[in-house]
């Protein structure tokens, strides 16, 4: 049943039921059950209404998805769609006067955004929470809390595997778009260094000592991008590393600058960071999601870069 029922009667024509469904979140998910529900409900009452679907604020997304349906919405920041017997009202633009206390933001602090990189790194897989628990070393009950946010906002949809229900990844480019907005590779720790060497001996140096001292590393930025996408003519050497910088410009001759460097090494902000490691001409390489994600913020042509590893490889895995 409608959660309201307004009955308008236009200049001309016969009075017209509008039925409402309201939620607390105006968000993708909503919109489609909301569509859903009215749809099952026509074929069983056919007389002259019209389904709206009504939210604190409803996403660009959510809009979207009642105008491909044939249904309205309508929120308390004014933004409305109707279109029925002639009438025809579209207002959109108006920001949210009521944010939600837990925001997409939430997805992407550490621990949530171990289980995305996953999910980006792994588009077509089918996952169980179990699963996918253990694969990235996150407890099942916040894999559970990840997929219930990206369920509520259409990025990921329910999915069978082995005869259980699990999930896989609905919407990458969305997630990633939005993960960017939130991402810059200056949230690690970054140590400065100069090297004589070029840029080549430099990335060898370093692959050399993280291998016979068993360091987890990874080139990214400008390293990485010339790895697996080349676009970029570079001068400067970038490389996670999970031991001190210090230690490592000690054993290979750098010298710690504050301008003129050529070596940047970044301490990750959490391991997630090394998920999805690709080998690339003998080197360590980050994984495509994480190389976007940090190319994203470079400057200069880093955007470019990023690009170009969108269309040679990430969309490929899509």
């Amino acid at each position: 049943m409608p959660d309201l029922i307004i009955t308008v009667r236009a200049a001309v024509g016969e009075p017209v039921s509008l039925l409402f469904t309201v939620r607390s979140l105006g968000q993708p998910r909503f919109a489609l059950m909301a569509a859903n529900s009215f749809a099952a409900l026509k074929k069983n009452e056919p007389a002259r209404w019209y389904g709206i679907f009504a939210a604190p604020y409803i996403s660009r997304k959510a809009t979207q998805i009642c105008r491909e349906n044939s249904i309205g919405c309508m929120d308390l920041a004014g933004n409305c769609y109707l279109q029925f017997d002639g009438i025809y009202i579209d207002i959109q633009g108006n920001p949210n006067p009521y944010p939600a206390r837990r925001t997409l933001k939430s997805l992407f602090y550490p621990k949530s955004a171990r289980v995305l990189r996953a999910l980006l790194e792994n588009p077509r897989r089918k996952w169980l929470v179990q699963e996918l628990s253990k694969e990235v070393g996150v407890s099942i009950g916040q894999v559970s809390n990840v997929k219930q946010r990206l369920l509520d906002y259409d990025l990921v949809k329910e999915a069978t595997s082995r005869g259980t229900k699990g999930f896989r990844l609905k919407n990458p480019r969305l997630l990633l778009e939005e993960w960017v907005r939130d991402y810059t590779y200056r949230k690690n720790r970054i140590a400065n260094f100069y090297s004589p060497d070029n840029t080549e001996k430099i990335e060898r140096k370093i692959t050399e000592y993280c291998a016979g001292k068993g360091i987890e590393y990874g080139f990214t930025l400008t390293s990485g991008a010339d790895l697996v996408a080349p676009a970029l003519r570079y001068k400067r050497v970038y490389a996670y590393v999970d031991a001190p910088p210090d230690e490592l410009a000690e054993a290979l001759g750098w010298k710690e600058v504050s301008s003129g460097w050529n070596v940047s090494i970044l301490t990750p902000y959490d391991d997630g960071i090394f998920y999805g490691l690709q080998e690339a001409e003998g080197r360590k390489v980050v994984s495509d999601t994480q190389l976007y994600l940090d190319l994203m913020g470079y400057k200069p042509r880093g955007e470019e870069a990023a690009e170009q590893l969108l269309r040679e490889r990430l969309e490929k895995k899509w």
